[in-house]
């Protein structure tokens, strides 16, 4: 029998499948001490009650690509995978909170420092490594949970071998940006544009909309013309997504996207912004106090007032509204050739919509 759930129902019965896997695994992991199950636990609290946002969407085209045809068991399947899409988003933010030093995520511990505050006796290195040790075993964990979830998923052969091959590029394409984005922190690699573009892409598009979109497309029995023209779709929205963030984190108002102010240019952080204010007349003095850990409120509001004045807020809000047409442009040719059907290109639109309008 075919069913359609609405937006509330799909965010209850996601968690209901993360809150099982956590409860199984903390659990399973009684067994091996107390320490390994309050970690656990403890992961718990941190993971669940998110947004949702890539489950959510692979549920969301899944529904438009299945035209409301898909049984019960089917979206129950489904359902599955987009939860393991989530554990996935999760296991890499463990490993960034690590590889960046972090010891909160808005505005409260991340599991890090979580786990640190529970050892007030020990002394701060060894807190610091416990901390940190413990969420690269987790997420390497999370990692192998997510394998498996695809794995397991109830479709045909060739759409698991279509999953599980998707997964693996995800995963190889995350980490390359990834460790490109370490990279241009550490001055490894110039930090032009091209790169800075193309290290956004790999980091974010790659798992955070190819992935949920794609899989939606396998799991609907969509074609892999219609996966090639979401891979497209996924990359623009990506990358508008990663550019409308550091816009965010910049010119944005921190009370409402809950991020740190001024954290981007305190770090030092490589972005479109920044790219583009190295080849204008006002980089030395913004330079001057760039990517110093002790910037002052003061300083990083004359940082931010410099880089509206050069340019380089308007360009990069430039960039992103170029990726929503390119979005666009790539919808059209793919409803055109009958890949994706108009309810999938209203799905695919009101994604394009969100990124757009969001302050968070």
């Amino acid at each position: 029998m075919p069913i359609t759930l609405t937006e509330e129902d799909l965010g209850t019965r996601i968690e209901e499948v993360l809150r099982r896997r956590f409860a199984e695994r903390s659990v399973a992991a009684e067994h091996y001490g107390a320490e390994f199950a309050a970690l656990w636990n403890t992961a718990a609290e941190h993971a669940l009650g998110g947004k949702l946002l890539r489950p959510r969407m692979l549920m969301d085209l899944f529904q438009s690509l299945s035209s409301e045809s898909a049984t019960a068991e089917q979206t129950a399947g489904a359902i599955e995978v987009a939860a393991h899409v989530e554990l996935l988003h999760y296991a890499f933010l463990l490993h960034d909170d690590v590889i960046d030093g972090d010891l909160t995520r808005r505005r409260r511990p991340n599991l890090i420092g979580s786990l640190i505050a529970r050892r007030p006796d020990d002394s701060t290195a060894s807190a610091l490594h416990w901390g940190r040790s413990s969420a690269i075993l987790l997420g390497d964990l999370l990692l192998s949970t997510a394998v498996l979830g695809f794995a397991r998923a109830d479709v045909t052969p060739s759409g698991r071998e279509r999953l599980l091959a998707l997964l693996d590029t995800t995963v190889f394409e995350t980490v390359a940006g990834e460790h490109a984005d370490v990279a241009l922190s550490d001055g490894i690699i110039t930090p032009d544009l091209r790169t800075i573009l193309a290290t956004s892409a790999s980091k974010t598009a790659a798992y955070s909309f190819v992935l949920p979109l794609r899989a939606a497309a396998v799991l609907a029995g969509a074609s892999t013309a219609a996966e090639d023209h979401l891979t497209e779709i996924g990359a623009h929205l990506g990358l508008a997504y990663q550019l409308q963030d550091d816009l965010l984190s910049v010119f944005g108002d921190p009370e409402t996207h809950g991020k740190d102010a001024y954290s981007d240019l305190r770090e030092g952080k490589e972005t479109a912004i920044i790219a583009y204010a190295r080849m204008t007349s006002d980089w030395p003095s913004i330079e001057l106090r760039f990517g110093t850990s002790d910037l002052s409120t003061a300083d990083a509001m004359h940082i931010r007032e410099r880089l509206r004045e050069c340019g380089a807020e308007d360009f990069v809000r430039g960039l992103v509204q170029e990726q929503l047409t390119a979005v666009s442009t790539v919808l059209a040719e793919a409803e055109e050739a009958g890949t994706l059907s108009p309810a999938a290109g209203r799905t695919v639109l009101a994604l394009a919509d969100r990124i757009e309008g969001r302050s968070r």
